[in-house]
């Protein structure tokens, strides 16, 4: 897909998707690259400004607070469940606490940003039709909330230098298939560029 031509600030959000310290190298879900996209996806917060959303996944108190094969899941990660867990280890990555003071906070249990509804609400209010995002990791979170984005309607635009993944081939994967498969509804660009041709 060509980079977008314009980008306007006014309609457009900063999708930031779980840049926390959970996810930090050395950290129990670590994404190792994410320290490379880091810097990409602070140009991009410095670009919106005030119109930064950032998520942050968090885990339930127990397994049994989940329902269906999320409480598998979460007996295979028992000691990531809020009552054992660090709760430190969900704050953003420092890199982002000057912006989030100034930007929207949205937590979430489930892999995509959409999932309860709640932000489709608030984007709704704020005249919201497009989403910038970054983040991690391309082939979960960020792969469940492009999907809902786009059944939604949203203008996706995935800035390509600012998603990680703890699996190259499941980032490598996932950017061939919004390439080819998707490449009507999502637009990908770098974050150089997406500053570039916002106004």
């Amino acid at each position: 897909m060509e980079v977008p031509l314009k980008i306007s600030r006014e309609q457009t959000v900063h999708l930031c998707l779980d840049l926390q310290r959970l996810f930090a190298p050395g950290a129990p879900w670590a994404t190792p690259w994410m320290t490379k996209v880091l810097p990409q996806a602070v140009n991009l917060c410095r670009a919106f400004k005030e119109r930064n959303v950032f998520t942050r996944f968090i885990p339930p108190a127990t397994p049994a607070d989940m329902p269906g094969q999320w409480q598998l899941f979460y007996t295979k990660w028992r000691d990531l469940t809020l009552d054992r867990l660090d709760r430190r280890l969900l704050e953003l990555m420092p890199e982002l606490q000057d912006f989030s003071s100034t930007g929207i906070i949205h937590d979430k249990s489930v892999y995509s940003a959409f999932g309860d509804g709640r932000l489709h609400g608030i984007l709704l209010e704020r005249k919201v039709n497009g989403l910038v995002m970054s983040g991690a990791e391309t082939d979960v979170c960020v792969l469940s909330t492009v999907l809902d984005a786009v059944d939604l309607g949203y203008r996706v635009i995935l800035a390509e230098d600012a998603l990680c993944s703890s699996s190259d081939r499941g980032h490598d994967a996932l950017m061939t298939m919004y390439r080819e498969r998707l490449s009507l509804q999502i637009e990908i660009a770098s974050a150089s560029q997406i500053i570039d041709v916002l106004r």
